[in-house]
């Protein structure tokens, strides 16, 4: 049985993580462990290079504090353009001997959501003061609560954690 390392007790990030390897790997038995890992990078990174950097710390930092297979670090973020304030989640995958990347499809903000992060609030916090919510980072998400759960954090996740995987199956090639 291989043993995958969230490094995050987010029960989302550890769901999604478990449904990506299975169907990436079928045949294969999992166990997953979440815990928390420090991503040496701001509560709510504020920039691509950032959010990605978060996700690979964890990653790494997991791998070094935990016995697995597989590390996989998730960092969600947010970068401001000319069109708003957008989200979106980077994905590293480590294991001894290789690196896998992915990242999830990018969003855009509702302005009173991406005011309350300007001012200093996390994303996950903004969401939940703009929407009444509570700890909605742990459940649907800011994409949940958006598109009225068509498309869930969980389900915004496994694609780019499947991503991440390409080098693990494709391992002549990467």
């Amino acid at each position: 049985m291989k043993k995958i390392i969230v490094a995050s007790k987010n029960p989302v990030k550890v769901n999604a993580t478990l449904n990506a390897f299975k169907k990436v790997f079928p045949k294969e038995k999992f166990a997953s462990e979440g815990v928390e890992i420090k991503s040496n990078v701001s509560d709510q990174p504020m920039s691509d290079s950032e959010t990605y950097e978060g996700a690979l710390n964890r990653a790494i930092n997991a791998s070094n504090e935990k016995e697995g297979d597989y590390f996989v670090g998730i960092e969600g973020g947010i970068e401001e353009s000319l069109e708003g304030m957008a989200s979106f989640a980077w994905v590293v995958i480590k294991s001894k001997e290789k690196l896998g990347r992915g990242k999830t499809a990018t969003f855009f903000l509702p302005k009173q959501v991406a005011e309350l992060i300007k001012a200093g609030m996390e994303l996950g916090d903004a969401d939940d003061k703009v929407f009444g919510r509570s700890n909605s980072k742990q459940q649907n998400g800011a994409i949940g609560i958006l598109t009225k759960d068509k498309l869930t954090r969980t389900a915004l996740y496994e694609p780019a954690i499947i991503i991440a995987l390409i080098p693990f199956v494709n391992k002549d090639l990467y």
